[in-house]
């Protein structure tokens, strides 16, 4: 096994326990109160970091890491020894930044135990937090839209058209988007996501047409995209949050049927516009199939005209 000492880190070092009395004697120099001061709230965040890290460990059953359940546990969940070699590091270092020490660690060793006791994007900033380092980018969890992809976004109006992840985010859309499919600015940030809305919003189940078809294909792209992202905490956030909302997703779920990528028709009946036909095309915008340019032109006369007057459409309810 490759420690940690050779892979991410130098040998820690472990300074001198500081003083038992933080703002030092009274009449000391205000330069060292203050240094007293500054290393007992840094100790105060070390011990809460290794509460935490020994309180997530202790969540992770071992097999939910591939690891065998069997055997007698003095403790609940994961040993030490095994989250450091679930995530490539020293046991020693490992258990010294369990115990709290004053030990520098690296991005690459929180990203590395996060992905080991399987942290959401909310622990795994907590975590980062903690550690007094500055939250790392996960290409995971955010994908950023530039200014050129949305200047096109605007461009592509009236013609409907968002930017989704591989997770069905929604990270852009235009005002032709808002027209036909709802006002996703008034949505929380956590619930602008396609499968999401798809089960989880009567209003948008109303307005797609072919509700079962659509849903049906969500989930099978959504499962297939899914094979390069197992085990990471947001796309099983979102998986167990749809299964306790929707016994309609339950079933597609279970059946572990795959779609791939088409360009189709969408039919979507508009409370004020009456029935709106779409063919959608998608421009990939990463090369892993990740992020995507959805474009919905008008397939028949009644919505071309439709969507030469939208700044007439109110928003159909989400």
């Amino acid at each position: 096994m490759t420690t940690l000492d050779a892979r991410y880190e130098p040998a820690p070092t472990v300074p001198d326990r500081p003083t038992d009395h933080p703002t030092g004697h009274p009449n000391s120099h205000p330069a060292e109160q203050a240094g007293l001061l500054a290393a007992e709230l840094a100790a105060s965040r070390r011990r809460e970091l290794a509460g935490f890290l020994r309180n997530r460990r202790e969540r992770i059953a071992p097999e939910q890491v591939g690891l065998p359940a069997g055997g007698r546990r003095r403790t609940p969940g994961l040993r030490r020894e095994e989250v450091a070699l679930l995530s490539g590091l020293g046991i020693t270092w490992y258990t010294w930044l369990e115990q709290g020490r004053d030990i520098r660690v690296s991005p690459q060793v929180l990203e590395a135990v996060s992905r080991t006791l399987q942290l959401d994007r909310h622990e795994r900033a907590h975590l980062f937090t903690l550690a007094d380092l500055p939250l790392g980018i996960d290409p995971t969890e955010c994908y950023a839209v530039s200014p050129a992809v949305r200047a096109l976004l605007d461009k592509l109006d009236p013609f409907p058209a968002c930017v989704l992840n591989a997770r069905y985010d929604v990270l852009a859309h235009n005002r032709g988007y808002t027209a036909t499919s709802g006002d996703l600015d008034s949505v929380p940030v956590a619930e602008r996501n396609g499968l999401w809305l798809a089960f989880a919003s009567p209003g948008r189940r109303a307005l797609v047409v072919d509700w079962d078809e659509a849903v049906r294909r969500m989930v099978g792209l959504f499962r297939s995209a899914m094979a390069d992202h197992v085990g990471e905490p947001a796309w099983k956030h979102l998986v167990q949050r749809l299964q306790e909302v929707s016994p309609d997703f339950r079933e597609l779920w279970n059946r572990h049927d795959v779609e791939g990528p088409e360009n189709l028709t969408k039919r979507l009946l508009h409370p004020q516009a009456g029935l709106l036909t779409f063919t959608y095309s998608s421009l990939w915008l990463t090369p892993n199939l990740g992020v995507r340019l959805v474009v919905y032109i008008p397939g028949d006369a009644h919505t071309i005209e439709t969507m030469s007057r939208i700044e007439d459409l109110v928003p159909p309810p989400i």
